[in-house]
């Protein structure tokens, strides 16, 4: 138990350093980069769905 907690406490620590390293430094997406991503997303999940619901029922 206690390898968990200091394996949470180290992930969240790297979480709170490099999600706004990130932010500050990534490269910004223009409106067209971003159509093309938000076309993709939707078909995506649902595909993730039905995976997962595929795999609840077989196993």
């Amino acid at each position: 138990m206690p390898t968990l907690l200091s394996l949470l406490a180290v992930l969240f620590i790297a979480l709170i350093i490099i999600v706004p390293l990130l932010e500050r430094f990534a490269p910004k997406a223009n409106a067209e980069q971003q159509a093309k991503i938000s076309r993709w997303i939707l078909p995506l999940v649902g595909v993730a769905l039905v995976l997962g619901l595929i795999k609840t029922l077989l196993f």
